[in-house]
């Protein structure tokens, strides 16, 4: 676990607090879009509670994130942004107790904030002392407040410093007992867009005689498919032709082989995103990554470019080796 990480505990959706709790009253709004045109979130909380996770899911959403900027420069910060022409247009700042005079200067960051329009979020992460505690000892760290204490009095320092912050939070989200698929998928909600909400798959055609590729998820294998490669008028066409793509969608097995395979593939997807992966490449392969291999990501490429739950891209690693 570094600072911050989420390591432990079942899930349920009910242990995000009595709420992966609401708005504060400064009137900003979850998932609301901002007048300035850029969006602001301030992600803070205990230490060991998880902020160090939540700044690598924003940064997955599209976040421009800051760890750790002193509070006298995050206006600085977002009004740079805000000059990006649109280059940034979502900036997350996560904070913690290593700043001096933290809270007052986030306090009043805040509000300056808010006078220039930008209306920022406030995140905040919490857990309980006994998972605090258990966190920390399993990566041997002392407490940033702990100085000479115990571990337990610098959690109870830091609870209390951060107080002020926690009842003015926009989300309140309690990780005791929460994984990190299920605080990801919390944040989603949150602060993703639509986008963030599909899975994007890539299908890459391939030839086995040139290997693997290494970063493939699932593999696919259209050798049982005749071979155009043995019909002289198709050998020196490719996949993408239509003389070869009807050859190979015409075999015996094709048809329902797509059918049910993207079936799968939908399976697949959805078990992915809840365990919130939202990247699969499928690698389809035949002898030498020319004919069946291409025509068949095409064609699986071309059904799945309907669905909502997925956007699709197709390469092709080995097509023009031959």
């Amino acid at each position: 676990m570094n600072d911050g990480a989420v390591s432990d505990g079942a899930v349920t959706d009910e242990a995000v607090t009595d709420g992966a709790v609401s708005r504060g009253d400064r009137g900003g709004v979850i998932g609301g879009s901002e007048p300035s045109g850029i969006e602001v979130t301030l992600v803070s909380g205990l230490s060991g509670a998880g902020r160090s996770t939540a700044a690598k899911v924003l940064e997955d959403l599209g976040w421009f994130v800051v760890d750790n900027l002193p509070p006298e420069l995050i206006a600085t910060m977002v009004d740079l942004g805000a000059r990006a022409r649109g280059e940034i247009t979502r900036i997350a700042v996560v904070m913690d107790v290593r700043s001096r005079a933290f809270t007052a200067d986030l306090g009043a960051v805040i509000k300056d904030l808010d006078a220039r329009g930008y209306k920022p979020r406030l995140l905040f992460l919490e857990a309980s002392d006994a998972v605090l505690v258990r966190r920390f000892e399993q990566v041997r760290r002392s407490h940033p407040l702990q100085g000479d204490g115990r571990l337990v009095d610098g959690i109870a320092a830091e609870r209390e410093l951060l107080r002020p912050l926690r009842e003015n939070a926009d989300l309140v989200v309690d990780t005791s007992t929460v994984a990190v698929p299920q605080l990801r998928a919390t944040l989603e909600r949150a602060f993703g867009t639509e986008a963030a909400q599909v899975t994007r798959v890539t299908l890459v055609s391939f030839g086995y005689k040139y290997g693997l590729p290494m970063d493939s998820d699932l593999v696919v294998d259209v050798r049982f498919l005749p071979n155009p490669y043995w019909i002289p008028e198709l050998r020196d066409l490719t996949g993408r032709d239509g003389t070869v793509r009807d050859y190979v969608l015409s075999q015996d097995g094709a048809e329902e082989f797509i059918g049910r395979y993207l079936e799968l593939l939908r399976l697949v997807g959805a078990g992915y995103r809840r365990e919130g992966k939202r990247y699969l490449t499928v690698a389809v392969g035949c002898t030498g990554g020319k004919h069946r291999s291409v025509a068949i990501s095409e064609e699986m490429a071309r059904r799945l470019a309907g669905s909502e739950e997925v956007t699709v891209n197709v390469a092709h690693r080995d097509l023009g080796r031959e």
